[in-house]
């Protein structure tokens, strides 16, 4: 059973940057796609950006494209966002989840999340 826990969340002031980590554990995050996501109060979970498990495609919500990058460490079994020039419409918990085959953005597809990690974005 693939276990995820995400880390780095933050308070951050605006123009900041943050790392977000997601830690596979019980099997190899390489056979999963990944996708971040993203919940503010009151709203919808959303797709922020996604990664695929085969070819490493890498997908981008436009809100993020430019400032967000996704990666892995295949080695540390761990999926990363590195956020740059944060906004404070970027605060919400975020979320990694994982899914077989291609990435989404639709987090019903997903089979497995994490607790979320909190990104505080304000002066």
């Amino acid at each position: 059973q693939l276990q995820l826990v995400e880390s780095g969340g933050g308070l951050v002031q605006p123009g900041g940057s943050l790392r977000l980590s997601c830690a596979g554990s019980g099997n190899s995050l390489d056979y999963y796609a990944i996708g971040w996501f993203r919940q503010a109060p009151g709203k919808e979970r959303e797709g922020v950006s996604c990664i695929g498990g085969s070819d490493g495609s890498t997908f981008y919500a436009d809100s993020v494209k430019g400032r967000f990058t996704i990666s892995r460490e295949n080695g540390k079994n761990t999926v990363y966002l590195q956020m740059n020039s944060l906004k404070p419409e970027d605060t919400g918990v975020y979320f990694c989840g994982a899914k077989y085959f291609r990435p989404s953005y639709d987090p019903g597809e997903y089979d497995y999340w994490g607790q979320g990690t909190q990104v505080t974005v304000s002066s």
